[in-house]
């Protein structure tokens, strides 16, 4: 009865925080004004301080609910539960036939590497059922830390590619997806293919508002976005903190910048820094963050940060030059918009072919929202429409 009334209380909170999101966003979309964006981050402060008394106690609660979904029928799809490698995977695949292979999208689902499941990782399989679409799960923080996540989806994704033809998929036409965490995931493991001869190449890696850096949460996007949902600045460092540690440990000198020695910030500069930030994304308020030093101590419980498998941005450009044709996803009034700029600059300069969607009116996860019969946003359909406009163009 005590866990019942628990799991009833934290769903209607968590309800009314949705509610509240949804009023947020729509303030946004009415309202360009600078006036609006600050009254929806005095909301989001709000939000967030009520959001903070129950978070930790909700890891379980949330996975629970997100794993109770159906798999459901379908009329148009196959949809069954595989594992790949111990790899547990949510397989998509069109009923009609097919006179030849088909494409392949590996998708990894977000939910800063804690929450998050096959139940909620299924992106594509209404719009794109031309392709056979892979849902991959990975063991979850921070009961598995890091680098777990990226080496399940690692494994599922070269199992995916050794067997593509079992399942009536061309081994080249296979792109690797994800959205926020997940797309971190798609982006570590794209760089890691990238360099493997024994595999097909990928045909495409598809980023949706991606976690690229843990080097500097005081980037434009983070200042500008810091309290408006569904993504906070403190809720991202606490996230990754989570994932590489277990913990959230040194959060504020990671919020604060002074994780990082300065001589390894200014090695890294060349690839994370407002300066290569375009100039119309810091209107909205933004000023320089001063550089702050660190102590050897906090240095030790983060320097994995400075891994490509971990930050992807931070991958040398002999790797960066060797990735697939890409498509990134960014969101006005998301924390990791600048992530997502500064990767796409990096493939760029790198000579990789970007297609770039940026959502002015989006805020993070709003691509999650598309099916949803009650809490949908144009702007959410219009990122989703890009997408499959993408894979249909490879």
């Amino acid at each position: 009865r005590h866990a019942f009334k628990l799991c009833l209380g934290l769903g209607v909170k968590g309800f009314v925080f949705v509610l509240k999101i949804k009023l947020q966003t729509e303030l946004l979309v009415w309202g360009r004004g600078l006036t609006v964006v600050k009254q929806v981050t005095e909301l989001g402060e709000v939000a967030q301080e009520e959001l903070k008394e129950f978070h930790l106690s909700t890891y379980f609660f949330v996975r629970y609910m997100q794993g109770i979904k159906a798999l459901g029928a379908d009329q148009k799809l196959f949809i069954e539960d595989l594992w790949f490698e111990k790899v547990p995977v949510r397989i998509y695949q069109p009923k009609a036939p097919s006179a030849s292979p088909r494409r392949g999208v590996m998708f990894f689902h977000g939910g800063g590497w804690v929450f998050g499941s096959l139940a909620c990782a299924a992106l594509l399989p209404d719009e794109a059922n031309r392709w056979l679409c892979l849902s991959g799960e990975y063991r979850l923080a921070p009961e598995h830390k890091y680098p777990a996540a990226y080496e399940d989806c690692l494994h599922a994704s070269i199992h995916f590619m050794k067997n593509a033809e079992h399942y009536g998929v061309d081994p080249a036409q296979i792109s690797v997806c994800g959205d926020s965490a997940g797309g971190n995931l798609a982006a570590a493991v794209s760089q890691t293919l990238a360099g493997r001869a024994d595999l097909p190449r990928l045909r495409a890696q598809i980023l949706i508002y991606p976690i690229l850096q843990a080097l500097d949460f005081n980037l434009p996007s983070y200042k500008q976005n810091q309290a408006i949902p569904l993504l906070f600045q403190e809720r991202a460092a606490f996230y990754v903190l989570q994932y590489l540690n277990g913990n959230s440990s040194n959060l504020e000198q990671v919020l604060e910048g002074s994780h990082i020695p300065i001589d390894i910030k200014l090695n890294y500069r060349k690839w994370v820094s407002e300066d290569y930030i375009p100039e119309r994304f810091k209107v909205r308020g933004y000023k320089p963050h001063v550089l702050l030093d660190c102590s050897t101590e906090v240095y030790e419980t983060v320097k994995r940060f400075c891994e490509p498998n971990l930050c992807p941005l931070l991958a040398e450009d002999a790797v960066v030059q060797q990735l697939p044709e890409s498509f990134i996803l960014t969101c006005e009034y998301d924390v990791l918009r600048d992530d997502g700029l500064l990767y796409k600059k990096r493939l760029e300069d790198n000579g990789v072919r970007v297609t770039w969607c940026h959502l002015e009116d989006g805020f993070h996860g709003i691509i999650n929202s598309f099916n949803s019969e009650w809490m949908s946003f144009s702007s959410g359909k219009r990122g989703l429409d890009n997408i499959v406009n993408f894979l249909k163009s490879l």
